[in-house]
């Protein structure tokens, strides 16, 4: 069994969600203890609970201290297993919790099984401190398809923090393992979205933000939306993402995502989201700072060599190849600059069946 200290390095769910996926793929129970430990809720909220069972859905995993407030945790996996689930963080407790926190959990794990999956997905679809929904659909997926994943998501309700209520359908194609990918970085002008969505709120409001956006970003846009969106309660988001194409193949990107909160105003909005992009563009990196630490588990279990240039090496990914490595060993090679960018090298171990 391998046992994980939650705690280590930055010490939230990050950890758990990475552990539950590679014991799963690599057929090893693991036991997490001091489960987020340092934060003022320690232990498993709704949101990591939540991942927990679907994970264990997902394998047919013996659970030990799968409960709220949790700080240990043993799960005994099974093989992955393709199928249809429904997971809903209120059945746990209401909240709004995260929904694409869960949706990375569960991902690695279907997209190594045998046959197709579909997971009905109810909780927050815009919370801080997560990837909201279009970072998940026009970043993180087309950025983890470079290594063969096959899946897709939908929102058919945003569901903001704090009243949550959201609801995504994904859709997994099993594939049974995975392929190295490069990404080589930014050889011409980016192909640049731009989203602007609000939720029970006035259109000038989506509108502002968007202009805000488009201001801050200072490129120009392939696409642009400016939509009202279904949702139980009012919320705003607004979302910037660059991707560099080769006949279809992403070899770099990056997004950011900002949210509307009561007595803000919408350019702030819209101006936080732009500048973040902004930074990303401006570092080179071929990866921004989140994406890098989504990516190091699929190259880690894809077969062949991965690599690629990330905008800032965080102590979030510091922690994220601590975990895998307990799995796996030694797989990761991380070369920081003075600029402080980072090249990520990474010898993929091929779980699953080629």
């Amino acid at each position: 069994m391998v046992t994980i200290d939650g705690s280590h390095g930055e010490g939230g769910g990050q950890v758990l969600r990475t552990s539950l996926a590679l014991s799963a793929l690599t057929a090893q129970p693991v036991e997490v203890t001091s489960i987020r430990a340092g934060r003022p809720k320690p232990g498993l909220a709704a949101q990591h609970l939540t991942g927990v069972r679907a994970a264990a859905a997902a394998c047919g995993a013996e659970v030990e201290g799968d409960a709220l407030g949790s700080q240990r945790l043993v799960f005994r996996p099974g093989p992955p297993r393709a199928g249809h689930y429904t997971f809903d963080v209120c059945d746990i407790r209401p909240s709004a919790g995260s929904v694409n926190l869960i949706l990375q959990t569960i991902l690695p794990i279907l997209a190594l099984a045998e046959g197709p999956s579909h997971v009905t997905l109810k909780g927050g679809t815009h919370v801080p401190m997560a990837p909201c929904f279009e970072y998940v659909r026009h970043v993180f997926l087309p950025a983890v398809s470079r290594f063969g994943v096959q899946a897709d998501v939908t929102c058919q309700a945003a569901g903001y923090y704090p009243r949550g209520g959201g609801h995504e359908e994904l859709r997994v194609m099993g594939c049974g393992g995975l392929g190295a990918a490069r990404f080589e970085g930014w050889a011409g002008p980016p192909e640049v979205l731009l989203i602007s969505r609000t939720t029970k709120l006035p259109e000038h409001v989506r509108q502002r933000q968007l202009a805000a956006l488009r201001q801050a970003l200072a490129v120009r846009a392939a696409a642009e939306v400016c939509e009202d969106a279904p949702g139980p309660a009012p919320g705003t988001v607004a979302f910037a993402a660059a991707r560099a194409l080769d006949g279809g193949s992403v070899l770099a990107c990056g997004g950011a995502s900002a949210l509307g909160e009561r007595g803000r105003k919408a350019e702030d909005v819209g101006r936080e989201a732009g500048n973040s992009l902004r930074a990303t563009l401006d570092s080179k990196a071929a990866v921004d700072l989140h994406l890098a630490d989504q990516l190091l588990l699929y190259a880690a279990i894809a077969q062949g060599e991965s690599s690629f240039a990330v905008q800032e090496w965080t102590e979030h990914a510091r922690t994220n190849v601590w975990v895998v490595e307990q799995f796996m060993g030694s797989v990761f090679e991380v070369a920081s600059h003075a600029d402080g960018t980072a090249l990520v090298e990474v010898a993929g171990q091929g779980l699953g069946r080629r």
